[in-house]
């Protein structure tokens, strides 16, 4: 399903906080205005599936609270303290900081557009501090690991062993998100460049390079992915590149049998587990994987950006970090005044 799709969807009935999603949708003018941002967002932005449901549920959660504080006023008569009040409502319920947090960066991203647009003079959510986070560098598994991992992809740990070789090569060889990898269509694969054109967070395009081993691994896939088409009993054909095992979806109007980023993060999980890495290895963990292993082999931080599609630097420079509490592991663990 298009974000635009899920969109239309989330608005014809929310996923609510506090109330049955059987009832009717919430009426009123603060969810109206949230049901009008949540169309820019899907629309005009391209938000990810993933950020309309998060979106949609903290701020028809938010506009629920302030509709029962101060009544179905207009936006402009929320003060800040009415936030700061909000998120402790919301660690009375057992919510951690992070779900606070992220509670408060939905509420400030809809008073910007709620400011934009002229429904407030200013953005009141800008003077709510963020809560304190406790800064949790991602645990990234060895180069030797990964190898391990990418390289013994097999039918005991695969229902696919060749689509699922060839994921596992493009999260890792390539360093793309889980959204990404099942966005992926086949005219996005530039055989004669060694490229592949990913389609990012907000609608951001950038080249990734295909390597060597991506694409061979991407070659033996789609030759199996072509016989399996041409074996099924339907005449459908469909753009995505990586499918569902039994091409489910197929003889729906309009459907592709497009592997949706649960089912990869299955896969990711059973073949790590299998290989010897934790449980708590998902995709993301091979883009963490990928931008720490460039850094660590001498790459340069702006190239890493570039690769990643990071906007800001900073989200890039968390890899340094990584690099940083792995060389000091290294040092407690042989320095003998470490000891």
């Amino acid at each position: 399903m298009s974000a635009t799709e899920l969109g239309a969807l989330s608005l014809a009935r929310p996923l609510r906080q506090g109330w049955d999603s059987d009832t009717p949708p919430p009426t009123g003018q603060l969810h109206t205005l949230v049901a009008d941002y949540l169309r820019v967002l899907a629309n005009e932005r391209g938000a990810s599936a993933h950020t309309l449901c998060a979106y949609e549920r903290e701020l028809h959660g938010f506009a629920a609270y302030m509709t029962e504080a101060i009544g179905d006023r207009a936006p402009d008569r929320i003060e800040h303290t009415h936030i700061r009040a909000y998120l402790g409502t919301l660690y009375e319920r057992g919510l951690s900081k992070a779900s606070a947090a992220r509670a408060l960066a939905a509420i400030r991203s809809w008073f910007k557009w709620l400011a934009r647009t002229g429904h407030v003079e200013q953005n009141v959510a800008s003077l709510v501090s963020t809560p304190k986070l406790p800064r949790h560098l991602p645990r990234v598994p060895s180069i030797e690991q990964m190898n391990r991992v990418v390289d013994s992809v097999s039918e005991d740990a695969a229902s696919w062993p060749a689509r699922d070789k060839a994921i596992l090569e493009l999260l890792y060889g390539c360093g793309m998100r889980n959204a990404e990898l099942t966005a992926l269509n086949l005219n996005d694969i530039h055989w004669a460049n060694d490229a592949i054109l990913v389609r990012g967070k907000g609608q951001k395009q950038r080249y990734v390079p295909l390597g060597d081993a991506a694409a061979e691994a991407l070659r033996a896939y789609l030759a199996e992915r072509s016989a399996r088409l041409a074996a099924s009993e339907t005449s459908h054909n469909t753009p995505a590149v990586f499918l569902n095992l039994k091409l489910r979806g197929l003889n729906q109007p309009g459907g592709e049998a497009r592997l949706t980023t649960r089912s990869v993060g299955r896969i990711v999980k059973r073949v790590a587990i299998l290989r010897g890495l934790s449980s708590d290895v998902h995709p993301h963990t091979l883009r963490h994987a990928f931008g720490t292993h460039l850094l660590e082999e001498g790459a340069d931080l702006r190239a890493i950006q570039e690769l990643l599609g990071h906007e800001r630097l900073s989200t890039t420079q968390r890899y340094t970090q990584l690099t940083a509490a792995q060389l000091a592991h290294v040092y407690d663990e042989t320095h003998p005044r470490a000891k």
